[in-house]
C-alpha cells in the first residue's frame, strides 16, 4: 500500500469569513471592532480583565453560532485520500466541526480557557461548552490566577510554531488560504517547504507572495477555491 501524499493547509481570517465569522484583524487593527490592544494584548488584559474575558464570552457565543462553510468541509474531505494537517491562526473551531482530524491552533483556541500565570499549562486548560461559555468576572483557574482566553495575544510566543513547521517541512502539497502572509511567525511557514513542491494560493485579492516558486494563485474566496483546488488535485 502507499503512502498517501501529504497536503499541509495554512489557513487564515478568510477562511471563516464565509460562516460569518471574523476573528482576526483587517487592515485597520481591530478585531470584530475593537482596538486590539484593548482585547488582545497582555497589556489590555493586566490593565481590565474583565473586560477582556467579557470580549471573548461574546465571540465564543457566536462561535457556538457558527457552521463551517463548504471550504471547511471540502478540506475535511481530503483526508479519504491525503494525509491532511491544517494548521490555521483562526482561534475558532470550524475545522474541527467540519471534521478534520489534523489541527494545529496556532493563535489558540477560542472555545478553551486557563491559567493567566502559564497558559500553556496544560491541567488548567479547559474547554467550554456551547451552555458553559461565559467566564464570570473574577472567575479563577486551578492554580488560583485569574481565568483567561486561551488565546495568543499579539507579542506573546506562539510554541506551535515548531511543530507546524515540521509539519510544513514534510508537505508534499502546500496551500495558504485566505492569509495575508504579513502575519508573523506563520507567514514563514513556507519557506521550510521542500523546494519544487507545488503551493497554491487561495484568496480573492492580490496577494505579495515575495516571489515564492512553484506558486499557483487561485483567484476566488475560500469554498469557491476550494472547488478549483479539488479538481485540480
Amino acid at each position: 500500500m502507499n503512502m498517501k501524499k501529504k497536503i499541509v493547509f495554512l489557513t487564515g481570517a478568510g477562511m471563516s469569513v464565509e460562516s460569518g465569522f471574523k476573528t482576526f484583524r483587517g487592515s485597520d487593527g481591530l478585531w470584530e471592532n475593537y482596538p486590539v490592544e484593548q482585547v488582545a494584548s497582555h497589556e489590555g488584559w493586566e490593565r481590565n480583565p474583565d473586560f477582556v474575558n467579557s470580549f471573548y464570552n461574546g465571540l465564543r457565543k457566536k462561535l457556538f453560532g457558527a457552521e463551517p462553510n463548504e471550504g471547511h468541509r471540502l478540506i475535511a474531505s481530503l483526508e479519504e485520500k491525503y494525509d491532511v494537517v491544517v494548521v490555521t491562526q483562526n482561534v475558532d473551531n470550524l475545522h474541527e466541526k467540519a471534521g478534520s482530524s489534523h489541527i494545529i491552533h496556532l493563535h489558540g483556541e477560542l472555545t478553551k480557557v486557563c491559567s493567566s500565570r502559564d497558559q500553556f499549562d496544560e491541567r488548567y486548560v479547559r474547554e467550554l461548552t456551547a451552555e458553559h461559555c461565559e467566564v464570570m468576572p473574577g472567575e479563577k483557574a486551578g492554580d488560583g490566577s485569574l481565568l483567561r482566553p486561551f488565546i495568543v495575544f499579539f507579542g506573546e510566543s506562539v510554541p506551535m510554531i515548531s511543530p507546524a513547521a515540521e509539519e510544513a517541512s514534510k508537505a508534499d502539497i502546500f496551500v495558504i488560504i485566505g492569509t495575508s502572509l504579513n502575519v508573523y511567525p506563520a507567514a514563514g511557514l513556507v519557506r521550510y517547504c521542500q523546494p519544487g513542491i507545488p503551493i497554491y494560493l487561495i484568496d480573492p485579492e492580490e496577494v505579495p507572495t515575495g516571489g515564492i516558486p512553484n506558486l499557483t494563485h487561485i483567484c476566488k474566496g475560500a469554498s469557491e477555491g476550494m472547488r478549483a483546488l479539488t479538481s485540480i488535485l
